[in-house]
């Protein structure tokens, strides 16, 4: 009997030796995004051997059948079968200092990470961002550690102006990428940290699985919402209590002189001001005012710290102007990037006054109440932009 390709005694090709003949003549490679999210069975390795059993680490794509994270030297801890457990553990100090509102970042090590690159590897570093508030303004970066699954920084990082507020509504996101030079770096995972679980001037120790980033879930997909959603909405309500968006913190000294009759102000630095050049830095500048002005007399102006986003000032300004005169006022505090050949760009202000609120009103009435005493706070910065102030001169 002879087959169809006309050979006789030849037997005929089975349908998948055909298919993947036709179709994929090179070695099959796994799709990653699929792969990562089904166990892998050794031979004779049954389904019931993976409920409850230490999971590993999905195999690189160029790994060849047989080989694993074995051969290679790998190590990672025993798992849960948890998703989030696949893409590695970080390890990390926070220290908060009240007295220089400071707020220290170790960053340690981590252990298993996920594999981002073909050869199973991957280029690790850490972001720090202060939720809410600009991610531009105040983010943190370690360096980058090429090749390795298990990278070791030992790297600190320092939130300058951390006031007590933002201790009590803030949260720390702290992300692993994977660096890419040729293409867009990629997302490994990342965890949270309120900082209302933080204890001034003591040292609190991390050792936690990294998770997913986390999607804002429809109403409809609210049954089917990943872990950690409701964190998530109850710190998107906090945030949408916050509507401006920060820009930066400046420090600020204010002395109610007796002896001269008038108001000490002093510029001493900003931090994690908002990039507003193309260079990723700003040129910038503060400029104050005493308010009401209507003869525009009371403006004052810093100089330019050239390509710095942190620049430090250490200037006073001097209003002479009676106690009870004062009261009425209200110190306006904006702070520019200086542009050659074009106006000037805002970057953020504030606003001290009996009309202020919080750590502002608290600055102030320090100063309206014991003269002759040096009071200093930092103080956040918005994208609020005062009428007044609407164009730089």
């Amino acid at each position: 009997m002879s087959g169809r390709g006309g050979g006789r005694g030849k037997p005929p090709v089975p349908i998948r030796e055909h298919m993947a003949i036709d179709v994929s003549p090179g070695p099959i490679r796994p799709i990653r995004q699929i792969s990562d999210y089904f166990p892998r069975r050794s031979p004779g390795e049954g389904p019931a051997q993976d409920r409850g059993g230490p999971c590993r680490p999905p195999a690189p794509l160029d790994t060849p059948l047989g080989s694993g994270p074995a051969e290679q030297g790998y190590e990672a801890d025993s798992c849960d079968s948890d998703d989030t457990t696949a893409l590695g553990t970080l390890e990390f100090d926070l220290l908060y200092d009240p007295e220089s509102c400071t707020l220290h970042c170790t960053i340690l090590r981590a252990k298993g990470l996920k594999p981002m690159d073909f050869n199973g590897l991957a280029d690790p570093y850490v972001k720090l961002h202060l939720l809410p508030g600009a991610c531009k303004a105040n983010k943190l970066k370690t360096r980058t550690q090429r090749n390795t699954l298990n990278p070791v920084w030992n790297e600190g990082l320092t939130y300058t102006g951390i006031t007590g507020e933002d201790m009590a509504r803030k949260t720390l996101r702290v992300s692993v990428c994977d660096e890419d030079k040729l293409t867009h770096n990629e997302f490994i995972g990342e965890t949270r940290v309120p900082l209302r679980r933080l204890r001034p001037a003591q040292k609190k120790h991390f050792n936690i699985c990294l998770e997913p980033q986390i999607p804002l879930a429809s109403p409809s997909a609210m049954s089917a919402a990943l872990r950690g959603i409701s964190c998530y909405l109850r710190e998107l309500e906090q945030a949408e209590q916050w509507e401006l968006e920060e820009r930066g913190r400046i420090l600020l000294a204010l002395t109610y002189s007796s002896e001269r009759r008038g108001l000490l102000v002093g510029i001493l630095r900003c931090a994690h001001l908002a990039a507003m050049d193309v260079n990723g830095y700003s040129d910038p500048y503060v400029k104050t005012y005493l308010k009401p002005d209507m003869e525009k007399k009371s403006k004052h102006k810093t100089s330019v710290k050239k390509k710095t986003l942190n620049p430090e000032y250490n200037e006073e300004f001097f209003y002479e102007i009676a106690p009870p005169e004062l009261a009425q006022k209200s110190l306006e505090i904006t702070v520019w990037d200086y542009d050659i050949g074009k106006s000037n760009d805002f970057i953020g202000g504030t606003t001290l006054g009996l009309g202020s609120q919080g750590e502002r009103l608290r600055h102030w009435l320090g100063c309206l109440q014991t003269p002759d005493q040096r009071w200093e706070q930092w103080h956040t910065l918005t994208n609020q932009l005062p009428a007044s102030s609407a164009f730089a001169p």
